[in-house]
């Protein structure tokens, strides 16, 4: 089969372009001292969302099926309660808005504009062009020590992110890591897998360089995921490669030997010997758990936390954290988050919303996994299976150290759109693509001849 012109190509592509803009927009730099809160990338998300209306209104389908639409809706439940309970109406819809863009609104928006598993490799690889860029601006300025402060040193990895926003560059980079594995481990030529395998390999230097202990700990325990769901003999290979390139990079080369092994041993001393941040985040979480005891089925509202904070923490948190470098001059940030995505949600919306928003990753994560089974029988789409997987699981894995918040939290939206694509249309059997795939990838059908129709399920172009 004969490659398409390149004209041909970016037409077929022309839907998930929207999602590639999106994507790239987070390349951008912020301000010196900026906040790093939304950003052009979330200005575009919304545009895409319009974008997807227009299109459905334009083709005169039914938006969603009603599995996806229950599956996708279910936050609203819980969002929509705690706003009502919120301090302020402003700070209601604020949140609200906030909540529906990242878990309902955008995924949605990318479930639908998704067709076949093409279109589906299109952002994922833009997630791994994203990741190597930042990277390589994170190992720069770890090299010439223009980063962030890390222990009184500018040497912290964050990209264009800035000193304000350390988990951005670290969440890009370790969700290019886990699509360039997906992509790697995969069917398809040996060529576009090696291309992945390397890029992979790659990012783990600029992870490394950002210092952030739950990225590597959420990376880890996808990585090893996506090798066990690929295969157990496959994983044993990748795992002795992987032990093997680590001991040339840190062992042959020293990449940050001496702060990686004290930040690695850091880990491992949470529970005897914390550190200032860790102390931080545990009279947070407790913080957040007296909040639900308060109010245990609604919440303290959203955006509540920062309010209700200081009446049930601890005198052992601390005032804020320090942040400097990267351009930017010292700063003290105010902690305004527990920094768990699940116990942010158990303070602000009580056991319903906690509920509502686990029940739809829990539902997408049955639905993807089934699927990712179901083209392992039979059938291409593995990679996208173990992307679609490996997202969720990296998500659901860092929410136990982190929140939504900052630039970054775009990409949240959107690895949820393709985590929702595959579990509710792409896993559920072939669906062909619109754009011929290269040889060694055989594609059961004409291609080109079916896309998802108006029941979110494959029909007729």
């Amino acid at each position: 089969m004969g490659h398409a012109p390149p004209a041909v190509r970016v037409r077929a592509y022309a839907p998930v372009l929207p999602l590639v803009a999106v994507v790239a927009l987070l390349a951008l730099p912020v301000e010196p001292g900026g906040e790093g809160g939304a950003g052009p990338a979330d200005a575009a998300s919304a545009l895409v969302v319009l974008y997807c209306a227009v299109r459905l209104v334009r083709d005169r389908r039914r938006p969603l099926s009603r599995t996806a639409a229950l599956v996708l809706g279910l936050p609203v439940v819980g969002t929509a309660v705690a706003a009502a309970g919120a301090a302020s109406p402003g700070t209601g819809v604020s949140g609200l808005g906030r909540y529906l863009q990242v878990f309902v609104l955008v995924p949605a928006a990318v479930l639908l504009l998704v067709r076949d598993r093409a279109d589906f490799r299109v952002p994922a690889w833009a997630f791994v062009g994203l990741a190597g860029w930042q990277g390589a601006v994170g190992a720069h300025q770890y090299v010439t020590g223009t980063g962030a402060s890390y222990e009184g040193r500018p040497i912290r990895a964050v990209g264009t992110f800035g000193a304000q926003d350390v988990m951005g560059m670290a969440t890009v980079v370790s969700l290019g890591v886990v699509c360039a594995v997906g992509l790697a481990l995969g069917g398809g030529p040996a060529r576009r897998r090696v291309l992945a395998a390397g890029c992979a390999l790659v990012l783990l230097v600029p992870l490394a360089l950002s210092f952030s202990r739950g990225a590597w700990i959420a990376t880890a325990v996808t990585c090893g995921a996506q090798l066990l769901l690929a295969g157990v003999r496959r994983a044993l290979r990748v795992g002795a490669a992987l032990v093997a390139a680590a001991v040339v990079l840190v062992g042959g080369f020293g990449v940050g030997t001496a702060r990686l092994q004290e930040r690695v041993d850091s880990i491992t001393r949470v529970a005897d010997a914390p550190d200032r941040s860790v102390t931080d985040r545990y009279t947070m979480w407790a913080a957040a758990a007296g909040m639900w005891r308060e109010r245990p089925l609604t919440g303290v509202g959203l955006k509540g936390f920062p309010e209700h904070r200081d009446a049930h923490a601890s005198l052992a948190l601390s005032s804020g954290s320090d942040t400097a470098g990267a351009g930017a001059g010292f700063r003290r940030q105010p902690l305004l988050s527990p920094h768990n995505m699940y116990l942010l949600v158990l303070a602000e919306q009580g056991l319903i919303g906690l509920l509502a928003l686990t029940g739809s990753w829990l539902a997408l994560l049955v639905c993807a996994v089934r699927g990712l089974a179901r083209v392992r029988r039979a059938g291409p789409g593995l990679d996208c299976g173990l992307v679609a997987c490996g997202l969720l699981l990296w998500h659901l894995t860092d929410f136990a150290y982190a929140d939504i918040g900052g630039r970054s939290t775009v990409l949240t939206a959107v690895s949820l759109g393709l985590v929702a694509w595959w579990a509710l249309v792409g896993g559920g059997g072939a669906v062909p693509s619109s754009v011929p795939e290269p040889a060694g990838a055989p594609v059961p059908g004409h291609a080109g001849a079916a896309v998802r129709g108006a029941s979110g399920e494959a029909g007729t172009r």
